[in-house]
């Protein structure tokens, strides 16, 4: 597995090794000695979750200000771009953000720890999407970050699409009124 380093350096991207041959491909999505090996961090994760998407809809920015939640995603299915902001109020980053596009041709992941908002767009007609947590989720700690949000200026390359929010999202708070991390 190589790590591709990202803006933020506590955000990693993962590029598994592929084995393929005409039959198909094997790869290993997940080994908790490499993970720590990689990271520098033991993590244990609680919760798989698995959605599907169709093209412009966009989940996010979402994040538990308690209970917060480190996420390893990856796509399965289709193409999206994934983006993660740093809300610690005492990091050198507070209010950064970074993307990358996870395909599933690609077959990378990103390591998202806790103290970030997460958020994505998909990009093919239809995605799936997958990743695991290290807490549960916990509605009641759940907050959401607005995905245009001027502060921010997340550049989604979406150009000028609108995307399908869910009714949370569209109620989503700016950043400049956003709980965060100390």
């Amino acid at each position: 597995m190589k790590v591709l380093p990202t803006e933020i350096s506590e955000v990693l991207v993962f590029e598994p090794q592929v084995f393929g041959d005409a039959r198909g491909f094997f790869y290993e999505s997940y080994n908790a000695a490499k993970f720590k090996a990689l990271t520098g961090r033991e993590v244990n994760f609680v919760q798989d979750n698995h959605s599907r998407s169709q093209k412009h809809v966009l989940r996010g920015l979402h994040y538990q200000i308690k209970q917060p939640q480190g996420k390893l995603v990856r796509v399965c299915l289709g193409a999206v771009f994934d983006v993660a902001v740093d809300l610690r109020k005492s990091s050198p980053t507070f209010g950064k953000w970074v993307g990358t596009l996870l395909t599933a041709e690609n077959k990378r992941q990103m390591w998202i720890p806790e103290g970030f908002a997460h958020g994505f767009v998909v990009l093919s007609d239809d995605a799936e999407f997958l990743y695991k947590t290290t807490d549960y989720w916990a509605p009641e700690h759940e907050r959401s970050i607005a995905w245009n949000d001027r502060d921010l200026a997340i550049d989604w390359t979406i150009g000028d699409v609108i995307p399908s929010l869910s009714a949370k999202d569209q109620q989503a708070k700016s950043f400049e009124e956003a709980e965060v991390f100390d």
